[in-house]
């Protein structure tokens, strides 16, 4: 009896007990908001990765035709030896990843001595018109990758596989070869001219935060200038350096717009361009091992760059004193380097976007004669002997509808994720070393490990049909907005967790022991204090979402297509005048939204970048 007496108060113990922890948990706003964005997190990232690997190693009935040995359903290693060990792995997988390794390393290498060398110019040096030189250098990074791609093609595209000529051979009859209007070298220097800002960004704001004296000391001491940026400078900007490289690296191993328009021609395959060609030929095993592996690339190129950086000895750099810069006098070369810095900028910025222009205007490409010029392309009306008849790109519906799912897309996609962000960081910042927090920190950060095509290839597995209590949602704006706000959030999570960081927690104790709510607590106090942080990252996240091609190009449908995804398909189509006009389009709203966003809301989009 007694054994009987005591078993019973210890079971209904123990349940209070779970429950009492239960309430304590949900009447806790923190862990309730940790607990939904985690499930989001789990259902957004982990799921989608979990479905792609999972079909790799089953059959599938389309497998049969393939192979006698299929049997749906049940386990196999046949796509990933079909990809790997296969008599054709060479032309589909190792070929063209030599390709994209080549890039990478090349595009990787080049910025960072372009990026770096300016931004060492820019903080360390006594160079003229810093601001202005500032301000064009960071003019690459709003504009599409593939803008410089159509620039190029415009001056360097020959009549053997462009058809009509590029400005060089019609105006100076120099035929450029095939090697230098299309593959490594057009596609590594496009990528160049881009990626260089990363570089530049985020080397600056390490070198602005290096204090002077180190390097006055190590001069007094006897050293040489070159001495002591080999000793005290270079090792102090080395995380920023290798930053850069891994994130310059991960990003040209997945980019698809320059590889497809200035490779595909000449059959110069990526492996970004041919998991693309895997998607649209419905050999999707393939495509998802190929993405995998780009996914396995990118963790361990970011697992080696924290490996190097954890080894290294910390210093603190900024301290209490002043920290003055020392200026090195560029002395009679400070006027011609500033030419050359001007000429690089303008190549990079400037002059892709004039080209285009140019060729927006031109009836038939190749021909730069005056009467060739006309605005049809602009604001023409239908012509049966013109590009099939489609009317001008300010008339044509089609490109409203574009327009109208691109700032959709851009506005909720980047709203959405600064305000996921902003809570992601204020749990980081407020539960920092629970298990949550970490949970929270950790899976937000995957998406940033995943290329951009292959989080598509993703999504397309996971939303083609209802899965999960979730409506398919393939042919819709939703899918396009979510994988857009997902693939953010590790950029967002970072904003918002500096954000967080800067506000003091005595604020929201006071407001606390004043009886105010959690969810008033954070729109009275949070978002108005981080209101500057969160519009930084807002404008980052625009001006990706407005330019975005590689992450949504398996997506869209003739409904969703965005203005991207539209300039893509005229040029495909050999309609180069719209797809120029829609580039510029996109141009002018990312360039317009700058404006306002700097000059109305104090945004500086080297907060989201690099500090």
């Amino acid at each position: 009896m007694n054994k009987i007496e005591f078993t019973k108060p210890t079971a209904k113990l123990r349940t209070n007990r779970t429950l009492n922890i239960l309430k304590g948990i949900l009447s806790n706003p923190v862990h309730v908001i940790s607990i939904v964005s985690i499930v989001f997190l789990v259902y957004a990232i982990v799921l989608p990765m979990w479905e792609i690997i999972s079909h790799t190693f089953t059959w599938h009935p389309e497998d049969v035709r393939a192979t006698s040995e299929a049997v749906p359903g049940k386990f196999t290693f046949y796509h990933w030896i079909y990809v790997l060990r296969s008599e054709i792995s060479e032309s589909i997988f190792y070929k063209p990843m030599l390709h994209s390794i080549q890039i990478a390393i090349t595009v990787s290498i080049f910025a960072m001595i372009l990026g770096g060398g300016l931004a060492w110019l820019l903080t360390r040096s006594d160079i003229p018109f810093k601001k202005a030189i500032g301000v064009l250098a960071i003019i690459p990074y709003m504009l599409p990758s593939w803008i410089k791609t159509f620039a190029w093609l415009v001056v360097f595209k020959n009549d053997r596989v462009g058809g009509n000529p590029g400005l060089l051979q019609s105006v100076f009859g120099i035929n450029p070869p095939d090697w230098v209007s299309y593959g490594f070298l057009p596609i590594s220097l496009t990528l160049i001219a881009h990626y260089f800002v990363f570089f530049y960004l985020l080397i600056a704001v390490a070198l602005s935060s290096i204090n002077s004296s180190l390097e006055e000391t190590a001069e007094i001491m006897g050293a040489r200038r070159f001495t002591t940026m080999r000793k005290i400078t270079f090792p102090l900007v080395l995380p920023a350096i290798m930053s850069a490289f891994i994130l310059t690296f991960s990003k040209t191993m997945g980019t698809f717009g320059p590889a497809a328009f200035l490779g595909l021609p000449v059959k110069y395959y990526t492996i970004s361009t041919m998991l693309y060609g895997s998607m649209r030929n419905r050999m999707i095993s393939d495509a998802y091992v190929l993405s995998l592996i780009l996914i396995g690339i990118s963790a361990i190129t970011i697992y080696i760059n924290q490996r190097a950086l954890g080894k290294r000895k910390s210093y603190a750099t900024i301290g209490g004193k002043d920290a003055r810069k020392n200026l090195t006098p560029l002395g009679k070369w400070r006027y011609p380097i500033l030419g050359g810095v001007t000429l690089f900028l303008f190549a990079a910025a400037v002059f892709p976007i004039l080209l285009l222009l140019m060729q927006s205007f031109m009836l038939n490409e190749g021909d730069y004669s005056f009467g060739n010029f006309t605005t049809h392309f602009w604001n023409g009306e239908s012509n049966s002997h013109i590009a099939s008849g489609e009317v001008g790109v300010l008339k044509n519906d089609h490109i409203g509808q574009a327009l109208s799912n691109s700032l959709k897309v851009a506005f909720i996609g980047a709203g959405a994720a600064s305000l996921i962000g902003l809570i992601f960081g204020y749990i980081i910042t407020k539960s920092r070393k629970t298990l949550s927090s970490k949970m929270v920190e950790q899976l937000s950060f995957l998406p940033y490990l995943i290329p951009g095509i292959s989080l598509s290839a993703i999504y397309l597995s996971m939303f083609a049909q209802p899965k999960f209590l979730m409506p398919a949602l393939y042919g819709t704006l939703g899918i396009i907005i979510l994988i857009t706000i997902v693939k953010e959030l590790p950029f967002a999570t970072r904003a918002g967790t500096s954000t967080m960081f800067q506000i003091s927690g005595e604020l929201e104790e006071a407001a606390v022991i004043q009886g105010a709510g959690w969810f008033r607590r954070f729109i009275r106090i949070i978002v108005p204090l981080s209101w500057k942080g969160v519009v930084s990252a807002f404008l980052l996240l625009f001006i990706g979402a407005m330019k975005e091609l590689d992450l949504i190009i398996l997506l869209i449908t003739p409904k969703t297509g965005t203005l991207t995804t539209l300039t893509f398909e005229y040029a495909d189509k050999g309609y180069q005048q719209y797809s120029d006009a829609i580039i510029l389009i996109i141009v002018a709203i990312i360039l317009t939204t700058h404006f306002l966003a700097t000059k109305f809301a104090k945004a500086d989009i080297s907060k989201g970048i690099g500090g």
